[in-house]
């Protein structure tokens, strides 16, 4: 299944920065998990404990300690953790991850129109699979964001309620990322 179709399916995402959110998000029903912690010593462990769950596993290679973020790192990263995919706000990482055979996420935080700007510039220079926006509750980014690119958007970040996952989808994500555990749920439903 193409990361599109999963997105579609699948619409909420798990967030985990620790060992905590590790334990709850393996007995969870989510399928697509963003690793946001970790470092080159505990990565591997914590990739095949997702993986043996069933999980499809995205490390934001950015937040991994002692991986220096360039195609040697990453291919660390894709030898060691074996995941489906990275993110990274790093344009850089982006062109290395596609030439691992990587699935790409580009983060972007929209802080205000300058931002905007360039983040909208680099996604269309390095073309990801998708890009995560954050703040994910600012919806006109989203609609803005839809407009001037072709690859899914995820919104993330700031992420609280049921409402605003229907506000972030109902302005053209396809789906949301967030580490608040109580949202998790709402993948099942």
């Amino acid at each position: 299944m193409n990361l599109e179709q999963m997105l579609i399916e699948n619409p909420v995402i798990a967030a985990i920065r620790n060992d905590k959110d590790l334990e709850k998000v393996i007995l969870s029903k989510v399928l697509i998990v963003f690793v946001l912690y970790g470092s080159i010593m505990n990565i591997k462990t914590i990739c095949e404990r997702l993986k043996e769950a069933g999980k499809v596993v995205f490390i934001h290679v950015d937040l991994i300690e002692g991986v220096k973020g360039d195609y040697a790192g990453l291919l660390f990263i894709k030898q060691c953790g074996d995941p489906y995919g990275i993110i990274s706000t790093r344009p850089t990482n982006i062109k290395n991850g596609k030439k691992l055979g990587l699935c790409v996420i580009q983060r972007i935080f929209v802080l205000d129109s300058l931002s905007l700007e360039t983040g909208i510039r680099n996604i269309q220079s390095v073309l990801p699979d998708a890009v995560e926006l954050l703040p994910g509750i600012a919806s006109n980014i989203i609609k803005s964001m839809e407009n001037e690119v072709r690859v899914p958007i995820i919104a993330g970040g700031l992420i609280q309620t049921k409402k605003d996952i229907m506000q972030a989808i109902g302005a053209g994500a396809m789906a949301i990322s967030t580490s608040k555990q109580e949202l998790w749920g709402l993948s099942e439903q």
